[in-house]
């Protein structure tokens, strides 16, 4: 019962950084997106199933307190939650660049498909080019954020070092 006690911790603190601090911290209009940097650690960490729900609720909450249609980010973060997941038991090295090229992929894979989905349903206000702009940027925003946070996200929800191999 501990653990997701403070998985929820990890992501209210993400959330309340993101809302308040990082807020102001553009470069050419992109902000670092905690809440994607820390589904995909807990994802990384804990594997599909509650990368999935970490997603879906991490994304929810961002959902509520922003500006847009509820349910998009949820919607885009559970995916990414259970693909980084699901990706993990493929991941044999154990390279600090990992999980920095992960965030930084998913970042921007998740920005880009948050505008695509806003688009379908015609809420998409800003230039397809300035999307460009913002999700690369974002991603590069958690390439950089990722060997700061990730030992503090995997010391908070108390990440279980994890096999490389199968056991028998």
């Amino acid at each position: 019962m501990r653990r997701p006690a403070l998985i929820v911790v990890a992501f209210l603190t993400a959330l309340l950084l993101e809302s308040t601090v990082f807020s102001e911290m553009r470069l050419l209009g992109a902000r670092p997106e905690l809440i994607i940097l820390v589904v995909a650690l807990v994802a990384l960490a804990e594997g599909p199933n509650v990368g999935a729900v970490a997603g879906f609720a991490g994304g929810m909450w961002q959902d509520l307190l922003g500006a847009q249609t509820a349910g998009i980010t949820a919607l885009v973060l559970t995916l990414v939650g259970a693909s980084i997941g699901t990706l993990r038991q493929y991941i044999v090295s154990e390279s600090p660049y990992i999980p920095a090229a992960i965030v930084g992929v998913s970042t921007t894979l998740g920005l880009l498909t948050v505008g695509f989905v806003q688009l379908l349903l015609g809420r998409f206000d800003v230039s397809v080019g300035y999307l460009l702009r913002v999700a690369l940027l974002s991603g590069v925003y958690g390439v950089v954020l990722t060997p700061l946070v990730a030992p503090l996200v995997r010391r908070v929800i108390g990440a279980r070092p994890r096999a490389t191999g199968r056991r028998w």
